[in-house]
């Protein structure tokens, strides 16, 4: 990677200034890490209700109108809290301060002016790789995270000012920015790119469909995840633009913060601890199962679940196979919240089996780490899996994953069974039925139970996977560096 390379990462939420998911978390990472290789990084987010309260920042140039339908805006600039990263937000209060989430109000409702919300982040990002740049600073690589970013590829390409090349990575294919065709005009699209090959879906324009087709490179957050799409189950429609631009197209497995999430030093825990010395571990299951009142003393096996309650995360398959585990012995302790029918269906358990499964309802940093560093195992029994971070962060703190055989999950997740090359940290399973997930959380326990040597051997495996970003940046150094080329030869 060139030393003086200027790399912009648009991006609809950054860890800690607004979170989702897990993309809030990889846009926060990456930059530290692409600086580490001597890239100029830098952030680009727009300004959401409370998010210029977490960070000091300056007005930046002078206000102007990015498109044609949308509202005068100006950029703030300051640094991702905890790093030197400069970060510049999208100041808009029209179009971005507004209570709920990053996509839609309070209730759930997807915010109805999404299109030129993202459009203007997507124009923006664009705009700092053309000849004039930005608050004097030009990139020379445009990085759009998911389809909240995928028009910045287009605008890119029909620029004549255009210099900066493109890459567009896809957090997951499921969600992908599909428009009613109206919104063209005021988002600046040209009629001749509303087609077939171009960003037109089904008659609806597509973010997504943006990036993927104009991009000079596209990545996917997994290996395995990158040839899954390109099939037609999971390719969500698009799996013939994807093979169309299989020679763009890369899997680069994401990283994880490793001093964020590091057990040896975590303040959000019990106790510390470490692959020598497991002792710490052990407080933080007492101290995990006394905040839920749950015997801190019970030697049952202690299964863990969060994030966000959706069918795709396996929620359904989990609370199908809870009965059979919670009656086996298997005790549950479960965090999420955005799906009443499977908040319902968890206090119908913990009212019959109030000894054995414990709920926090909603999303809790702080109880995030305390689950993963207490739990003996836990489930992630994802449908599909772009790539995932809990399994990451569970292996280094010496919880057991025990996962779907899908997506990212096969790239950071080796089976117990496996005897290749990599030393396995796990137990993967195949199928999508409850009775499958039981018997992957049977084989668990019976690995527990009679062999302790086979359980510290998994956890010692896992505390010794290297999840950082180091690896990871160093391939996305090598695509940047591909899509330069592209760029170049294309002029």
């Amino acid at each position: 990677m060139p030393v003086n390379l200027n790399v912009l990462l648009a991006c609809a939420e950054v860890f800690p200034l607004a979170k989702t998911g897990g993309l809030a978390d990889v846009c926060a990472s990456l930059p530290s890490a692409l600086r580490t290789f001597g890239a100029e990084a830098r952030i680009l987010m727009p300004a959401y209700r409370g998010v210029t309260a977490k960070m000091s920042t300056r007005p930046v140039g002078r206000p102007f109108y990015p498109l044609i339908g949308a509202q005068k805006v100006r950029l703030l600039k300051g640094a991702l809290p905890g790093t030197r990263v400069p970060v510049y937000l999208i100041h808009c209060p029209e179009l971005y301060d507004r209570p709920g989430d990053p996509y839609a109000d309070q209730y759930g409702n997807e915010h109805p002016d999404n299109a030129i919300r993202f459009g203007v982040l997507s124009k923006v990002a664009a705009m700092f790789g053309t000849v004039g740049g930005l608050d004097g600073w030009r990139a020379d690589v445009v990085h759009g995270h998911d389809w909240h970013c995928g028009l910045a590829s287009a605008y890119l390409n029909f620029d004549s000012g255009s210099t900066a090349a493109t890459v567009f990575t896809i957090h997951n294919l499921a969600y992908q920015g599909n428009f009613n065709r109206k919104v063209r005009k005021s988002l600046g699209i040209d009629s001749l790119a509303f087609h077939m090959d171009g960003l037109e879906f089904y008659g609806h324009l597509s973010f997504m469909k943006a990036g993927i087709f104009y991009a000079d490179a596209v990545t996917t957050v997994s290996p395995t995840y990158a040839r899954e799409i390109q099939g037609s189950m999971l390719g969500c429609g698009m799996d013939g633009v994807l093979r169309h631009r299989a020679d763009r197209l890369t899997g680069i497995l994401n990283g994880i913060d490793v001093e964020q999430w590091n057990p040896e030093t975590d303040g959000r825990i019990a106790a510390c601890f470490s692959s020598r010395d497991l002792s710490g571990k052990t407080k933080c299951r007492a101290g995990l199962l006394r905040q839920l009142g749950l015997d801190p003393d019970s030697p049952d096996l202690l299964v863990g679940m969060l994030g966000r309650m959706t069918a795709q995360k396996g929620w359904q398959l989990m609370l199908d196979a809870a009965p059979a585990l919670l009656e086996q012995g298997t005790r549950l302790v479960l965090m999420g919240s955005g799906h009443p029918e499977y908040e319902e269906m968890i206090s119908r358990l913990v009212a019959r089996y109030p000894d054995r499964l414990g709920f926090r309802k909603g999303f809790d940093e702080d109880f995030a780490h305390q689950l993963i560093a207490g739990a003996d195992a836990l489930a992630i029994p994802s449908l599909f899996e772009p790539c995932g971070l809990v399994q990451m962060y569970a292996q280094r703190y010496g919880t057991i994953p025990i996962a779907r055989r899908t997506g990212g999950l096969v790239d950071s997740v080796v089976d117990s069974s496996d005897r290749g090359a990599h030393p396995p940290t796990g137990f993967l399973f195949d199928g999508v039925t409850a009775p499958e997930l039981a018997r992957a959380v049977a084989r668990a326990a019976d690995v527990r139970q009679e062999g302790s040597s086979d359980w510290d051997r998994l956890r010692t495996n896992g505390m010794a996977r290297d999840f950082s970003w180091h690896r990871s940046a160093r391939h996305y150094a090598d695509v940047y560096q591909a899509a330069l080329d592209i760029r170049r030869s294309r002029r």
